[in-house]
């Protein structure tokens, strides 16, 4: 396994990260145990979950796969063995987070709030890295790069209001560092202007979605990432299976999240079919499992710090991390880009 630092952080984690949303819904505690032995196994120190887990978001099952984690780490005593990443939930009118019923906001009371019940079900005193999962402002996109843009307006918390709470919880060693997901160029260069102002903690790092059929990344905040040491944690870098090439031709594989749950929009747009069928073929003309080359592709990019993984079997697990010693040649990274041409992100 390859280690890369956590920005400016002195942490060293995984270039492979195991994310977890599918524990307490596709996979059983049983099964989430099994991964993460797996994967510690195979040198992944680094875990991603969310306070929002499992997916789909939903009351019954939030907060289902930090329990998991959480027994895991209570049956196995090796908290100290893994780099802990969670989210709190940005702005959203769901009212299941909060005790209170209230709709999700990053205020003080409820962050606080989140935090506090996301230690308890994960059995730890200290999160490594915790996330802002999205913005707190109306933005399009889910807050990332959104390639058609659309003036949103709503209630939003300053984002130095938020650079303070989060400083408080890194006095309060609740946390240890913190960074943002499903963000913009402007709102992760705030968030560093915001710290750097005041002399709060600065964020380290970005989770946004980023694959062979959604590199809007590259667009702007890949130079951000690499000059202000702000990497990428990619997220749906297998575009929730579709770059794996079982969905081809209309396939609905038995168990697979789309039979499961048919929620996977983002990744049914004109033009996503032609571009995952092509990525698929090249992956195969060159003798390359197609999970692989993309999750190398993933894992390859200057700019990104981890990959993450996510898996309902582990034959699945073992393929995803065995995606390491790929290489991306430079003629495969040069048809590569021709596809891309070719196909500018159908998914973003």
């Amino acid at each position: 396994m390859e280690y890369r630092p956590l920005g400016r952080t002195g942490l060293n984690i995984s270039a492979i990260c195991l994310g977890t949303m599918t524990y307490g819904e596709q996979n059983t505690e049983a099964e989430g145990h099994a991964q993460m032995d797996f994967a510690l196994d195979r040198g992944i120190n680094f875990f991603d979950t969310a306070e929002l887990y499992a997916v789909p978001p939903k009351a019954e099952t939030q907060g289902s796969t930090e329990r998991i984690i959480g027994s895991w780490f209570a049956a196995r005593g090796n908290r100290d063995k893994v780099i802990l990443g969670t989210k709190v939930v940005g702005r959203s009118v769901n009212t299941w987070f909060r005790d209170d019923g209230s709709p999700a906001e990053l205020s003080r009371a409820q962050i606080f709030e989140a935090i506090d019940k996301s230690l308890k079900r994960l059995r730890t005193d200290y999160i490594d890295l915790y996330q802002i999962h999205w913005p707190d402002r109306a933005v399009p996109a889910f807050g990332s790069n959104a390639t058609v843009f659309r003036v949103c307006e709503g209630p939003e918390h300053p984002i130095a209001e938020t650079v303070d709470i989060l400083a408080d919880l890194v006095k309060a060693g609740k946390i240890r560092h913190y960074g943002l997901s499903n963000e913009s160029a402007w709102g992760a260069m705030r968030y560093a202007h915001c710290a750097e102002a005041s002399g709060a903690p600065r964020p380290q790092s970005i989770q946004n979605s980023y694959s062979l059929v959604n590199r809007t990344f590259e667009v702007n905040l890949a130079e951000l990432a690499l000059r202000e040491d702000m990497g990428l944690l990619a997220y749906s870098p297998l575009a929730q299976g579709y770059l794996t090439g079982k969905y081809a031709g209309g396939a609905l594989p038995p168990g697979s999240r789309k039979a499961l749950f048919n929620r996977l929009t983002r990744y049914e747009k004109p033009g996503a079919e032609e571009a995952f069928a092509k990525y698929v073929a090249l992956a195969r003309e060159f003798g390359l499992d197609p999970a692989q080359m993309a999750l190398a592709f993933v894992t390859t990019r200057p700019f990104v710090t981890s990959t993450i993984i996510g898996a309902t079997t582990l034959a699945q697990l073992e393929t995803n991390i065995d995606s390491i010693g790929v290489a991306i040649t430079p003629e495969i990274e040069a048809r590569i880009d021709a596809i891309h041409q070719q196909h500018c992100n159908p998914c973003p």
